[in-house]
């Protein structure tokens, strides 16, 4: 892991944005990536610990809330509710350096910019698990529509020509 850089913070206007949007259409695309890219790599005892729980992740400087349950196998959007089973709060920065694993979530709680309220075992159990997924799957590389496309229809893939990553030298291909 990285030195843990200095905390970020979203411009307040930018933040006071971000906090009029409704909630419900931000929580179901979370929990549409969280099933497509985590949802089935997560273990069945995982699953089953986090049957019927509610969740949020709460992202402080933008003022949103993600709520979601986990039913079964998947996950899926929930109202807002005031005393999730589990709550995460972190500022975009941190939720972004988590995703890409650039930080560790131990590093971001212990300097108390990663916060987690509720049922704290469940918290653990989430850490765990996401700790122990060894995919690429929160690498924006691993998502870019060339990689996506690598993997879906090699064959084309290889007919279209390379063009710069946007990511610069962090989306390059050893």
């Amino acid at each position: 892991m990285q030195a843990l850089p200095p905390p970020y913070t979203l411009p307040r206007p930018v933040g006071a944005a971000l906090s009029r949007l409704p909630a419900y259409p931000g929580s179901a695309l979370l929990v549409a990536a969280i099933n497509l890219a985590l949802a089935r790599h997560l273990p069945q005892d995982v699953h089953a610990l986090l049957a019927g729980k509610r969740l949020s992740i709460r992202v402080r400087d933008a003022g949103v809330a993600f709520d979601f349950s986990c039913t079964g196998r998947r996950f899926a959007p929930c109202a807002p509710q005031a005393a999730p089973d589990l709550s995460i709060t972190a500022n975009a920065q941190d939720f972004l350096l988590l995703a890409q694993r650039r930080q560790d979530p131990d590093t971001l709680f212990f300097s108390r910019r990663l916060v987690m309220e509720g049922d704290t075992e469940l918290g653990l159990v989430v850490k765990n698990a996401l700790d122990a997924l060894e995919l690429p799957v929160l690498d924006p590389r691993h998502w870019s529509p060339r990689a996506v496309l690598e993997r879906r229809a090699p064959a084309l893939a290889r007919r279209l020509p390379r063009l710069p990553s946007p990511f610069g030298s962090f989306g390059a291909r050893p």
